[in-house]
């Protein structure tokens, strides 16, 4: 029912807020707690995902084989898995410091909404950004209990590389979506249009990269980082178009799962070197 793909997305750059904080790598303690707090809190907002729209799922072509409209978990299963799951992310929280712990529900619940916002908003997209773009902020509260502006610099730019993704990712949808009432960018806009959104959210993305670097004061390995991830994130427009978008899982699932790590890898290199 769930992937570790799904994790991967925004566990590296949940590490990067948290190297950012501790000028290196943080206490094993930490670094665990916040591991097990991406996971469960991911784990959860997936499994409630698929329980909330199991309905929708069944009558669409794409999603009728997930496990609860295939029959082969129940929903009650996934419902409970969702609390466990939830409840293991705000213990592995309350287990860090007192900031985290009060800002655990805020963030369980913006993981959760993101489930209900095609029914109401064509922006969705964000909101899935948002859930995944607070894994930096959150990182750096585990890390420091307190809370620094400038790593807000990193939460928007994975909400805008998320949004971005995940634009694409509904013009696999475009139909099913008109059919039934659903609201995204492509549903509303038509899906060339909403290759272009897309386009327009990845280079803000680099954008806000590069804003990063500068806030922080990091250096060459850094700069390469960004580099390296807007030649990535070409390499994934290349892969799909309008007329054409066979290798959408392969540009949404394997790429990301590499740009996140790829970032990761050059500003935690960067950040060691300079210690």
């Amino acid at each position: 029912m769930i992937k570790w793909e799904h994790s991967i997305f925004a566990l590296p750059f949940a590490l990067t807020g948290a190297m950012l904080a501790a000028g290196g790598w943080p206490s094993g303690r930490a670094l665990l707690l916040i591991v097990v707090c991406m996971v469960s809190a991911r784990t959860a907002a997936m499994a409630f995902n698929r329980w909330a729209d199991a309905d929708l799922d069944r009558d669409n072509p794409r999603t009728a084989m997930r496990a609860i409209p295939a029959g082969t978990l129940s929903r009650s299963f996934v419902g409970g898995f969702v609390v466990v799951s939830s409840l293991i992310f705000l213990g592995a929280a309350a287990l860090l410091n007192h900031l985290t712990l009060v800002l655990a529900p805020v963030a369980l619940a913006i993981v959760l909404a993101y489930s209900y916002m095609k029914r109401i908003t064509r922006w969705s997209h964000l909101v899935l950004g948002l859930a995944l773009g607070v894994a930096p902020s959150a990182a750096w509260i585990a890390v420091r209990g307190t809370y620094d502006p400038r790593i807000l610099v990193l939460t928007f730019a994975v909400l805008l590389w998320v949004g971005g993704f995940d634009v694409l990712y509904a013009c696999q949808d475009f139909d099913h979506d008109r059919k039934v009432g659903l609201n995204s960018v492509p549903q509303a806009f038509g899906i060339s249009t909403a290759f272009w959104i897309a386009r327009v959210m990845h280079f803000g993305m680099l954008l806000a990269l590069v804003w990063l670097i500068e806030l922080f004061g990091l250096g060459r390995l850094a700069d390469i980082g960004v580099v390296v991830v807007a030649i990535l994130l070409v390499y994934e427009h290349s892969l799909v178009s309008p007329k054409d978008i066979r290798r959408m899982n392969a540009a949404f699932f394997t790429l990301n799962g590499i740009i996140s790590v790829v970032f990761f890898g050059f500003i935690a290199v960067d950040i060691l070197v300079r210690k």
